[in-house]
């Protein structure tokens, strides 16, 4: 019985262990009102389920075969009072737990900036945010301070009470952003720039780590995190600068390459812009950024000026999208890269175009390449 009463003790022992878990003991405002948001989703939700596995266990016992003396009605089928409670209670539950869900899924948005310290201190608009560019490489992160001009590998440091904005990508696979002690995950992706707003209240070490499975590396893809008072903060800008070695682009290719457990490193300066060609996938030389892409792609592409620029073809000057063709003397007009049509499908043979005119129809140019 000695044994039976230790194992009926260690789910309570599991629950007390768990206080002093970080996602309900945070050190950060945001983390702290999603935890508080957390607990009273649970509390919502436990109306309903504790009272139900209560009365599953009463009713199992008072009905049992063995109870002679309990009410026994095989023609009972309704109760108005019954229903009422049984589709009133959960409903009510629904609609508060669907409201607070709702306020606190806009007001905890990583992308929106925070409008609070602490649950007693809002933000002035005196305090200046801390700027940190973070990119997760395989299988290390990096940090970039852009209005500092270092960059650090495993370590992030940040002042106290100083608001936070985030920019997130990757370099080659997803991986997830989190400081539990900080705020929520947030997704880093390749060629896309993901933002989180947080602060951090309380000094110490923290753990953060990437929480989404990416690779061979991913156990060791771990960081600390630093909270300190604006004078330590200072003191580590010193030291990374003082210990640390410039990141041009060459290095920063060498350390983009795949690492397992790789050490904290500390940068003095980085590369112009290296964050920018990270998030548009163009850190190698001669690699077109996915930006510079992109704006050829809204101007109409490459296509119809490299069509261009090949055939120096005109026909009566017919503008193609607005381009001029103009045929130089004694220009050879190249064939069609189409086969060639058919009005007999039947022969196969095409019809013979008019001396002195191209065989390529000016249609077939406006369609492009």
């Amino acid at each position: 019985m000695q044994r039976l009463r230790l194992l009926a003790l260690l789910p309570l022992a599991f629950a007390l262990s768990s206080c002093s878990a970080v996602v309900l003991n945070p050190s950060g405002d945001v983390a702290m009102q999603q935890r508080d948001l957390l607990l009273i989703a649970t509390g919502l939700m436990l109306i309903i389920i504790i009272p139900v596995m209560v009365l599953t266990a009463v009713f199992a016992w008072k009905y049992r075969q063995g109870n002679l003396y309990a009410n026994y009605d095989p023609e009972w089928d309704h109760s108005t009072k019954l229903e009422l409670v049984i589709w009133a209670a959960p409903l009510l539950i629904i609609i508060c737990l669907g409201a607070i869900t709702w306020l606190g899924t806009h007001l905890l948005d990583p992308y929106r900036k925070i409008d609070r310290i602490a649950a007693d201190r809002v933000v002035t608009g005196q305090e200046k945010p801390l700027e940190v560019e973070v990119a997760a490489l395989d299988w290390k992160w990096l940090f970039i301070y852009p209005q500092y001009g270092i960059a650090t590998v495993n370590e992030l440091a940040a002042p106290v009470d100083r608001p936070i904005e985030f920019k997130i990508t990757a370099t080659s696979v997803m991986n997830s952003f989190f400081i539990p002690a900080l705020a929520g995950q947030i997704y880093a992706m390749p060629g896309m720039e993901t933002q989180l707003h947080a602060v951090i209240n309380k000094p110490g070490v923290y753990d953060g780590f990437s929480a989404n499975y990416s690779g061979a590396g991913f156990s060791n893809m771990n960081f600390k995190f630093v909270g300190v008072d604006d004078k330590s903060f200072d003191d580590w800008i010193q030291k990374v600068k003082q210990q640390g070695t410039p990141l041009d682009m060459k290095r920063y290719n060498q350390l983009a390459l795949p690492s397992e457990a790789s050490p904290v490193l500390y940068f003095t300066s980085y590369a112009k812009g290296l964050f920018d060609k990270i998030v548009n996938l163009c850190t190698k030389p001669g690699k077109m950024c996915m930006d510079q892409m992109m704006a050829i792609d809204m101007k109409g592409g490459a296509g119809l000026e490299s069509q261009a620029n090949r055939a120096k073809l005109t026909y009566d000057a017919h503008p193609i999208d607005g381009i001029e063709l103009t045929e130089p003397p004694g220009a050879t007009v190249p064939a069609s890269p189409r086969a060639p049509h058919t009005d007999h499908p039947e022969s196969g043979e095409a019809p013979q175009p008019d001396a002195g005119k191209s065989s390529v129809a000016p249609q077939q140019l406006n369609q492009g390449n």
